[in-house]
């Protein structure tokens, strides 16, 4: 097993097999996940060929197994609000130093195991060695709480590499109105689940 960094990847055949891996990895999230969390094949591609993002490839056997993908221009991608940056952390984004992990996928067959402590060791002791803000996002299947889940073992997994700290910087919560489920004018009060009266429910 073995480690592999890259930029501007277009190459056929390689952008064909890390598709592969990337749409298994994600396959389970796709029916608990109210977000989609991947990309189209068509953003993907251009994910790829960005010549500022980082691109870290584990293999087994020349097979790729775990991948990561870090941007390092943050304007670049559409997830993260640069002015929010500017704001919070003028002089880390004045020296290009907020990244932004866009993914980190690993191979079902291989999760928990060797490949993600490969990936981790690779891809953090160049972020830790620059001392970047590295950022993250999870969806609730791997970070149910404020506490613990995915942001843990990121944190542990940083660790591993050099001295760091972990930052909450917030997120997004969804909702929906369901308008096929009021019964004879009750509601339901999403502060405590408790049922209201319809008709003296203020918006």
């Amino acid at each position: 097993m073995y480690i592999t960094q890259h930029n501007n990847v277009t190459d056929r055949n390689v952008v064909d097999e890390l598709w592969e891996l990337y749409e298994a990895s994600y396959e389970r999230l796709s029916a608990v996940d109210i977000t989609r969390e991947t990309l189209f094949r068509s953003e993907f591609e251009e994910t790829l060929a960005d010549p500022s993002n980082r691109v870290w490839v584990v293999r087994e056997d020349n097979r790729p197994v775990s991948m990561a993908l870090i941007a390092t221009d943050i304007a670049s991608t559409r997830y993260l609000s640069r002015a929010y940056f500017d704001r919070s952390a003028p002089e880390r984004m004045a020296a290009g130093l907020v990244h932004y992990i866009m993914w980190v996928v690993t191979h079902p067959d291989h999760q928990g195991g060797q490949a993600t402590f490969e990936l981790a060791r690779g891809a953090l002791a160049v972020e830790s060695s620059e001392q970047a803000l590295l950022v993250f996002d999870l969806p609730e299947s791997n970070q149910p709480n404020q506490d613990g889940g995915g942001a843990e073992l990121f944190y542990r997994l940083a660790q591993m590499v050099g001295p760091v700290s972990l930052q909450a910087h917030g997120g997004s919560r969804y909702y929906a109105l369901d308008f096929a489920t009021i019964d004879a004018g009750v509601a339901t009060d999403i502060t405590d689940g408790a049922p209201v009266d319809a008709e003296h429910a203020s918006a």
